[in-house]
């Protein structure tokens, strides 16, 4: 703690940033960042949309697709503390220079990758470039600006996370439809070239003053790896009876246990080499500060519900609502607005008032009720203009929780560990939001299995064998169980349409009047049983993503109980992260 306090010390003769800075510096390096993060935030969204087309042209086996996103996602998340801490080290430009490098060279062999194996390695090769990108723009604006005058900029980094996911799924379906596949990572080049031209021109050195020296912890970052990789590798390929996700496991399986049980030896030997080394990863001393730990448990938390509050949405809006996929995409557009106002917003709010904590309070009390809104409100009959309404609220509360937790923790650490707390928030809300979607994903399935079957048994209960085979081979998985649908709306009007040619066939075959009325009555039966089936797989959809919401508000409520354990510690105006400026 001596230390912290020693390095946490003002220093009487670090100049302000606006006079070790120029204005020209101040706006190439915050465009060079911002490109880059875009870069990095776009990847995670763009590839979705173009991965159908993928799959079918390198005739990916569904087991395999999976990992088109898994191996982004777990080498980003992995390397994230590695880069942060490289860059209190070298620098910010170093870092940024590097990651995008890297970033730039797996986004051309992801273009040029004509197998299954090249494309998901070089995507790998992308997620190590992300991670640098993630943390060190976000630690940039610690840099170039004191205390009280970072929310705002960082409100526009935060803005860019959420314009990502609107974007991204536009512009790969229209560069695959238009250009191809290979040019959704092609196309990363130019726009890379430009934040390196950005950061080459005027960007400083951006290197925390008094770093002296100093080494990477090899051996630590070797033990994080091993306790990350396995546990994102057993979050994203785990599933609970009733998931369908190809290549999945289900959780009591013994690739997932033992993919938990190397974590937990990894994450153990990263623990002990942390308290040991000499010049450590990731501090373990910083945890003694009740910002640190505090702000960065309310960050994995909120990760947890960031993206799963998201991610089921499109189902309930294809399957009940009625919309295409296109457009149940679309949909989530005004929640994606409300993010963006709530970052830029509470970000200016900030830089004004100098105060931080009442509006993360505020926010996640706004998000409690966008969350009971959803989760106690959606009806089989809802409207696609009153879910978007209620997302909004979602947005708006979810806005504030990436500029305004970042601006904390990095307010409360040493200039010089600037870079490993910027990357310790990323890491944990990369974190938590991969644990979000796993838990949540878990109940949304668990609660759409029970209801299906429990409403579509109800519903064709009383039905002649023989229709209700019929039925089911008209309409395959639409009884529930093993085969229930969970990406294509039940469509009644085709299965209707197949079962009156089997009954007319039926009807021929009859003798007689009463034979006749019988085929009727069975065919009146089995047409009021689609309806009732229709209903049953709406009220299924509903109540599974209902479910999530309530979840989800609980999760909320520990954020809000660590966010009020967080000190609000003065935010200077004067006195940056003191990097070298030339």
């Amino acid at each position: 703690m001596a230390e912290l306090a020693a390095d946490t010390a003002p220093d009487s003769r670090a100049a302000p940033a606006s006079e070790r800075f120029s204005r020209s510096q101040k706006a190439f390096t915050l465009a060079g960042a911002l490109l880059g993060l875009l870069l990095a935030a776009l990847d995670q969204t763009i590839v979705a949309t173009a991965g159908p087309t993928i799959q079918a042209d390198l005739h990916i086996a569904p087991e395999h697709y999976p990992w088109l996103t898994t191996a982004y996602l777990v080498a980003s998340t992995m390397m994230v503390p590695v880069w942060g801490r490289l860059s209190d080290l070298l620098g910010r430009r170093a870092v940024l220079v590097a990651g995008i490098t890297v970033f730039l060279t797996g986004s051309f062999l992801c273009g040029a990758s004509r197998s299954t194996l090249t494309l998901i390695l070089c995507r790998a090769v992308q997620g190590l470039g992300s991670a640098a990108l993630f943390t060190g723009s976000l630690a940039v604006v610690a840099d170039l600006f004191p205390p009280r005058d970072r929310g705002k900029y960082q409100g526009l980094f935060g803005a860019v996370f959420g314009l990502s996911s609107v974007i991204g799924p536009l512009a790969g379906g229209f560069i695959t439809d238009t250009m191809g596949w290979h040019w959704v990572f092609f196309i990363n080049l130019p726009v890379g070239a430009l934040a390196l031209a950005l950061i080459f021109l005027r960007m400083p050195p951006l290197k925390p003053a008094g770093v002296r020296g100093g080494s990477l912890d090899v051996p630590g970052a070797l033990a994080l790896a091993l306790g990350v990789v396995p546990l994102l590798l057993a979050l994203s390929l785990g599933r609970g009876t009733g998931m369908h996700r190809a290549g999945g496991f289900a959780w009591g399986s013994t690739p997932i246990l033992g993919l938990f049980a190397l974590s937990a030896v990894g994450l153990g030997l990263f623990v002990w080499r942390e308290r040991r080394a000499k010049e450590p990863l990731l501090d373990p001393s910083l945890f003694r500060l009740r910002a640190f730990w505090a702000g960065n448990a309310a960050v994995f938390t909120i990760g947890a519900v960031f993206l799963a509050s998201v991610t089921f949405l499109p189902l309930f809006m294809v399957n009940v609502v009625g919309l295409s996929a296109t457009h149940s995409g679309l949909t989530l557009t005004p929640l994606t607005l409300g993010v963006v106002a709530g970052n830029v917003l509470s970000g200016q709010w900030v830089s004004r008032l100098g105060r931080y904590k009442a509006l993360m309070v505020g926010a996640l009390l706004f998000l409690m009720g966008g969350f009971a809104v959803m989760g106690f409100t959606l009806t089989p009959d809802s409207s696609q203009a009153e879910v978007t309404v209620k997302m909004v609220l979602v947005g708006l509360g979810l806005g504030p929780s990436i500029p305004l937790y970042t601006v904390a923790v990095q307010n409360a650490v040493p200039p010089q560990r600037i870079g490993v707390a910027t990357s310790a928030t990323t890491f944990f809300r990369q974190l938590g939001m991969t644990v979000g979607v796993a838990l949540l994903g878990t109940v949304y399935a668990g609660t759409l299995g029970r209801e299906m079957r429990a409403r579509t048994q109800q519903a064709t209960q009383g039905l002649p064998p023989d229709v209700r085979q019929e039925l089911q081979a008209a309409a395959p998985g639409s009884l529930g169980g093993e085969g229930a649908p969970q990406g294509q709306r039940f469509q009644p009007g085709p299965v209707k349409d197949s079962l009156r040619q089997g009954f007319d066939a039926e009807r021929r075959r009859a003798e007689g009047p009463q034979a006749r009325a019988d085929v009727d009555a069975d065919e009146a039966r089995a047409l009021s049983t689609v309806d009732a089936v229709a209903r049953a797989l709406k009220e299924s959809f509903t109540l599974a993503t209902m479910a999530v919401y309530r979840l989800a508000i609980l999760i909320t409520l520990g954020a809000l109980l660590f966010t009020l354990l967080l000190p609000e510690l003065p935010l200077r105006r004067g006195g940056t992260g003191r990097a070298v400026a030339e």
